[in-house]
C-alpha cells in the first residue's frame, strides 16, 4: 500500500491539523468552565426588593452591600425563617441579592443606620484570576488557529501550511508496488530495455567493475493507455527497491518558488533511500521547453524555476549512485532539449500500441480473473481489436464480463465480446431512438453503399457487419470493418479506395433516391481531412511533387494535428484545387461502382431493412456478388478516369 508522505517519515512532532483541534478543544472547555460550572458554584439566591425591606425592619439582616443596580446581604445567624416560602427558600443560602426598583421612595441608608446594619459599596468588578487568564490567552489562540484554517484552505491538504516545501510524492516500500513484469504484456522491447535497469538496482557491481554507467534518467513516451506507469512499478516491483511516484502537476503551487523546493525535497528523500526508483509522470507539465512559456514569462515564472531545479539535481548526483529516474510522458515533442540531452534522461523508450501479438498477450493477461466459455477465441479478439491500446482492452473484458453478468450467464462467451468491442467501437445501443420509414430506409442504402464499395477497395478492412440499429451519440446505423492484420504502410492506391468507400453512403444516396441527407457529415469530414494529408504530409501529387506543406504534430496522442507552413495564395489555391479534385475523382468511383451494382444494392438494402442487421455468412454471400465496373482499376492508379462513362452507365441503367 502507498505511505503519503510530506518529507521525513518521523513523526513525532504534533501535525498541524492535531494541533488546531486541540486547541479548539481547549476553548471550548475553558468557556464551558467560566460560563456554566463556575457560577453555578456559588450562585446566590434571589429575593423580592418588598422582603428585603421586611427582613431590614426585623432586624434580621446582618450585614448589606449596596450597588445601584443591586444589593447583597447576609442575614443573621439563628434567624427564625416563618415568614413566607421565599424567605425560606432564601434561608438555604448565606449571600442573598435582590434587584432595586428604578424609582424608590425610601431613604434606604437611613433605614439600615436605623437598624444597625454594616453596609458599604461593592468594588469594581475586574473578574477572577480565570477571566484574566482567557483574556490574555484567547486573543494569539484564536489568530493561531484562524491562520492555519486560511493556510490550509490555500495549500489544500491537512498541515500543509508547515509542509508546503516538502515533497507530495507516494512512497512504495520494497516490493509493495505488486506489480511484475508477469503482469506486464504486449511490449516485449520496451521489456527488454528496462530489464537492464533492473539487473542494476540487483546488482550494480556486475556493471559498475567493467566501468559502465547506467543512465540517469529513463523516459518512457507512448500514446494514452499503453501502459508507462504500469512499467514503472513492474521496475521497482523486480528490482524489490523503495518506489516514489509523484504526478508532475504536484509540483507546482499557488507560491512561486514551492516547485522548486518540492524537488530539492523529494531528490533529498530518494538519496536517504537509494537504491531506490523515483517516477515522475506527465513531466511534461513541468518539462516544456522554456522557449514555449511566451515572452511575458521569465526566470520568475514558476514552472520555469520547476524545471530548473530538475536539471540542477538531475546533475548534482553520480550516474551510479543507485537512484534512477522514470519518467513519462504521451508528448515528447515539447519537452525541453536541456531534459533529453545525455547526462539526463540519457534513454527513450517507446511503448506504442501493441500489435497482434501483443494484443492476444495482453488479453490473456486481463482474463485471469475471468470466467470464460470454450468459445472465446483470443487470436480472433485480437484480430479485430487492431489500434487497441492495453487500457482499451482491458476495457473491452471488463465490458464483457459486465454483459455477461447482466444477462446471468455463469460464463463470458464470444457473443458477449463481440458485442463489447461494438460497444466500445460504436457506442450504447439507442433502442428508444425510433426513425421514420424514409429516415430508415435512406439509412439502410447509405450503410450498405460503405459495404459495397468496402468489399472491393484495396486498403479497406473486412467488413463484418452492417446495422440501421443507432449507436452512441449520433450514429444512426454502421458499418463495421474488421482488419485481419496490422498495417504500417499505406499505398496510394489505398488511401484512395479508403477514400471512395467513405463516400460510398452519400454516392448510395445519390444513386438511389437523387438526392442527399446530412448523415454523410462525418464521412466528408474524414474524407478531406484524408485527402489534404496526401497532398500536403504524404506528397502524393505529381504537379505539387514531394514537399510537405504541414508540419504534423502530437505523434502520440489520438487524432493526427498538424499545422500549415506559410505558404503563398497560388499554392494554396492550388492545394485546394488538388484536394477537390481527388475526392470528386473518388465520388465518382464509388457512384460508378454502386450503378454498377445496382441490383445488388436494392437486395441487400431490403435484407437490412428487415432485419435491421447483417453479418455473418448472409452479409459475405450479397458482398462476394459486387462487381468491379470498368475503369476503376485504372482510377486507382493514376487517379482519375473518364466521366463520360458514368453518365453513359447512368443512362444506361435508368433505361
Amino acid at each position: 500500500m502507498p505511505v503519503e508522505t510530506n518529507g521525513n517519515r518521523d513523526n513525532k512532532m504534533m501535525q498541524p491539523s492535531r494541533l488546531g483541534s486541540g486547541i479548539a478543544s481547549l476553548i471550548l472547555f475553558l468557556l464551558i468552565l467560566n460560563f456554566l460550572v463556575l457560577p453555578s458554584m456559588n450562585r446566590p439566591t434571589q429575593v423580592l426588593y418588598s422582603e428585603f425591606l421586611q427582613q431590614v425592619k426585623a432586624g434580621q439582616v446582618e450585614q448589606a452591600s449596596v450597588s445601584p443596580t443591586e444589593i447583597r446581604y447576609v442575614l443573621k445567624t439563628g434567624t427564625d425563617q416563618d415568614a413566607g416560602a421565599s424567605t425560606s427558600e432564601s434561608s438555604k443560602s448565606t449571600d442573598i441579592y435582590t434587584t432595586i426598583p428604578v424609582e424608590s421612595d425610601l431613604d434606604l441608608v437611613a433605614l439600615l443606620e436605623e437598624q444597625g446594619v454594616k453596609f458599604g459599596a461593592p468594588p469594581p468588578s475586574r473578574g477572577g484570576f480565570l477571566v484574566n487568564l482567557l483574556g490574555w490567552i484567547i486573543p494569539p489562540l484564536i489568530f493561531l488557529g484562524l491562520w492555519v484554517w486560511l493556510m490550509r484552505r490555500m495549500q489544500g491538504g491537512p498541515g500543509a501550511a508547515l509542509t508546503v516545501g516538502k515533497s507530495k510524492a507516494r512512497i512504495y516500500s520494497e516490493g509493495d508496488t505488486g506489480i511484475t513484469f508477469a503482469d506486464v504484456a504486449g511490449a516485449e522491447e520496451a521489456k527488454t530495455e528496462l530489464q537492464e535497469i533492473v539487473q542494476f538496482l540487483k546488482s550494480a557491481e556486475r556493471y559498475t567493475q567493467l566501468g559502465a554507467v547506467i543512465p540517469k534518467g529513463v523516459l518512457l513516451v507512448g500514446p494514452p493507455g499503453t501502459g508507462k506507469t504500469l512499467f514503472a512499478k513492474a521496475v521497482a516491483g523486480e528490482a524489490n527497491v523503495p518506489f516514489f511516484s509523484i504526478s508532475g502537476s504536484e509540483f507546482i503551487e499557488l507560491f512561486v518558488g514551492v516547485g522548486a523546493a518540492r524537488v530539492r525535497d523529494l531528490f533529498k528523500q530518494a538519496k536517504q533511500k537509494a537504491p531506490c526508483i523515483v517516477f515522475i509522470d506527465e513531466l511534461d507539465a513541468i518539462g516544456k521547453t522554456r522557449g514555449s512559456m511566451g515572452p511575458m514569462q521569465g526566470g520568475n515564472d514558476e514552472r520555469e524555476q520547476t524545471l530548473n531545479q530538475l536539471l540542477t539535481e538531475m546533475d548534482g548526483f553520480e550516474a551510479n549512485a543507485g537512484v534512477v529516474i522514470l519518467s513519462a510522458t504521451n508528448r515528447p515533442e515539447v519537452l525541453d532539449p536541456a531534459l533529453r540531452r545525455p547526462g539526463r534522461f540519457d534513454r527513450t523508450v517507446v511503448i506504442d500500441r501493441p500489435d497482434k501479438m501483443g494484443r492476444e498477450a495482453i488479453l490473456r493477461v486481463h482474463v485471469k480473473k475471468i470466467k470464460l466459455a470454450d468459445d472465446v477465441d483470443f487470436n480472433a479478439l485480437a484480430g479485430f481489436t487492431s489500434g487497441f491500446s492495453g487500457a482499451d482492452l482491458a476495457n473491452l473484458v471488463n465490458e464483457a464480463a459486465l454483459l455477461a453478468a447482466r444477462r446471468e450467464r455463469h460464463q463470458v462467451t464470444m457473443a458477449d465480446f463481440n458485442e463489447a468491442f461494438e460497444r466500445v467501437v460504436a457506442g450504447l445501443e439507442r433502442k428508444t431512438r425510433v426513425l421514420n420509414p424514409e429516415e430508415k430506409q435512406i439509412v439502410a442504402y447509405h450503410e450498405v453503399g460503405h459495404a459495397l464499395v468496402g468489399s472491393l477497395m484495396p486498403g479497406s478492412h473486412k467488413v463484418g457487419k452492417i446495422s440501421i440499429v443507432p449507436r452512441g451519440v449520433g450514429a444512426l446505423g454502421y458499418t463495421l470493418q474488421l482488419p485481419e492484420e496490422d498495417r504500417y504502410l499505406m499505398a496510394e492506391d489505398e488511401i484512395r479506395g479508403r477514400i471512395a468507400t467513405l463516400l460510398g453512403g452519400r454516392s448510395a444516396e445519390e444513386v438511389v433516391f437523387d438526392k442527399v441527407s446530412t448523415g454523410a457529415s462525418d464521412d466528408i469530414q474524414k474524407v478531406t481531412d484524408m485527402a489534404e494529408r496526401m497532398v500536403t504530409l504524404y506528397g502524393m501529387d505529381d504537379k505539387l511533387g514531394p514537399i510537405a506543406y504541414e508540419r504534423p504534430q502530437q505523434q502520440f496522442l489520438d487524432g493526427m494535428s498538424s499545422t500549415r507552413r506559410t505558404v503563398g495564395a497560388q499554392v494554396a489555391s492550388q492545394i485546394d484545387e488538388v484536394v477537390r479534385h481527388i475526392v470528386e475523382a473518388a465520388h465518382q468511383a464509388a457512384r460508378q461502382i454502386l450503378i454498377t451494382n445496382r441490383t445488388l444494392l436494392d437486395e441487400t438494402a431490403q435484407h437490412l431493412l428487415k432485419e435491421e442487421v447483417l453479418e455473418g455468412e448472409t452479409l459475405n454471400g450479397y458482398l462476394t456478388q459486387a462487381q468491379m465496373p470498368p475503369g476503376i482499376k485504372v482510377w486507382l492508379k493514376t487517379g482519375t478516369f473518364d466521366a463520360v462513362s458514368v453518365e453513359a452507365l447512368t443512362a444506361q441503367h435508368v433505361t
